[in-house]
């Protein structure tokens, strides 16, 4: 009997998700109809409180705020540089997410007085914030418009849990809001900065429209900058809003050079745009790898594994190599919990090699027509990576799943850098066909 499997959706497979992990069909629904049924909280490894510490911590709940913008209107309001305030997890822009913010300075005399932001805590510390400082992040998600009666779905809902669980996990793949939510432009970005052309990335950055993205105030600006390439004329043209934009629209018009304009804007944004190619070079991978039949979870010859700490973290940010003469001992460490099959994020020190998991990597560079030496980034060497390892993927959390009137609600909290978006299209597949066989998808760009 043919095997039922899945087709994601286009904007899906243009970055990499070509597959579901589950069988069963699951309920096609809405996610993120308000930012209030998109609740994130961060479990962050708290700096501890020094009332001479140098550093100031605050807790805050936001709706609605991407994650630089935030940071940076919270600098505004304090007096501080524009990268002054560092954060240790990025969150989704339509969410009410509950985060934690670090900065160099005095603590705030009251609130930020800020549109939809509230600050929970302040205090002083001896150390602030870096990128990764927590443990991940609990959820909170209600799914509306539902094709059935809300306990009903709840049954068929329980049935890909099953399907993930007997997967062992779900993949870690990393989900449309690293790419964009409402523009999936930044790997894009990202393949001409290693490339060394800042030219082309400024110019796609101001003014590509992918397909895939959300309609809004900015599409006829940038549709006729990328007719006449003013940016005296785009200044007037691109909403006061679209702060990035404008920050490169006014290098230029200045007479700046691409690189120098490029420069506008902060390291953390520009290191985004890097990061996105390796999300998207490691999506392809993973889908590539279960494509070719090999597993998500068992390690083989080639591949490379990460340890994990008895609170489930990952360890350490180096990986083992997976060798024929300590593979039996690494398959025993996964099947135990203590380790996890690792993929590459492709930097200038991935390492190369002739095992099927290395032939595929260098596939996808081929096809995507970027090497592991371009990462060093010559033009912009600031946002150079040398590579690291992600999981493959993710065990399957506590869940709980339970109806409510013509909605589901989901609970469950995930290791950092895992997206809860992409737990949810298991469980929605919303846009996805049915094949007797299955479907290939194209790339889709």
């Amino acid at each position: 009997m043919a095997t039922v499997r899945w087709s994601p959706p286009p904007a899906e497979r243009a970055v990499g998700l070509e597959f579901y992990i589950s069988s069963a069909p699951g309920v096609p629904g809405r996610l993120k109809m308000s930012p209030e049924e998109f609740r994130v909280r961060e479990l962050s490894s708290y700096p501890l409180p020094d009332p001479s510490g140098p550093y100031v911590v605050l807790r805050v709940e936001s709706r609605n705020w991407e994650q630089h913008e935030l940071a940076s209107a919270i600098a505004r309001r304090l007096g501080r540089p524009p990268h002054s305030v560092q954060w240790a997890g990025t969150k989704d822009r339509r969410a009410v997410s509950e985060r934690l913010f670090s900065y160099r300075g005095e603590l705030p005399a009251g609130d930020l007085g800020l549109r939809d932001v509230a600050v929970l805590e302040s205090y002083r510390a001896r150390d602030g914030l870096v990128l990764g400082h927590h443990y991940g992040n609990a959820f909170d998600l209600t799914v509306g418009e539902l094709d059935r009666p809300s306990t009903e779905a709840v049954g068929a809902l329980e049935q890909v849990t099953m399907d993930v669980r007997d997967a062992g996990g779900f993949p870690n793949f990393f989900g449309l809001q690293r790419f964009g939510e409402v523009r999936p432009i930044t790997h894009e970005v990202g393949r001409w900065v290693v490339r060394g052309d800042l030219d082309r990335a400024v110019d796609v950055y101001l003014a590509d429209r992918p397909i895939g993205g959300v309609p809004g105030p900015g599409d006829e600006p940038r549709k006729r900058y990328a007719e006449h390439h003013d940016p005296v004329r785009a200044l007037a043209e691109f909403p006061r809003e679209y702060r990035f934009e404008r920050s490169l629209l006014e290098r230029l018009a200045r007479g700046d050079r691409a690189e120098r304009a490029f420069r506008a804007l902060s390291r953390e944004l520009r290191t985004l745009f890097v990061h996105a190619l390796q999300s998207l070079l490691f999506n392809r991978w993973v889908s590539a790898r279960h494509d070719a039949g090999l597993s998500l979870t068992a390690p083989v010859a080639g591949d490379r594994i990460v340890r994990l700490a008895r609170d489930g973290t990952v360890r350490a940010p180096d990986a083992v190599p997976v060798e024929l003469d300590n593979l039996p001992e690494c398959r025993e460490l996964v099947a135990r919990g203590r380790a996890l099959l690792a993929g590459p994020l492709v930097g200038y020190e991935t390492p190369a090699d002739r095992s099927s998991p290395g032939e595929l990597l260098d596939r996808i560079l081929d096809e995507e027509r970027v090497d592991r030496a371009m990462f060093r980034v010559p033009a912009s060497p600031e946002v150079a990576s040398r590579g690291a390892w992600r999981a493959v993927s993710v065990p399957l959390p506590p869940l709980a799943i339970s109806p409510e009137e013509n909605r589901v609600r989901f609970r469950f909290a995930l290791p950092k850098g895992a997206y809860a978006t992409v737990l949810l299209r298991e469980y929605l597949k919303s846009g996805a066909v049915a094949g007797a066989t299955g479907v290939r998808s194209s790339r889709g760009f």
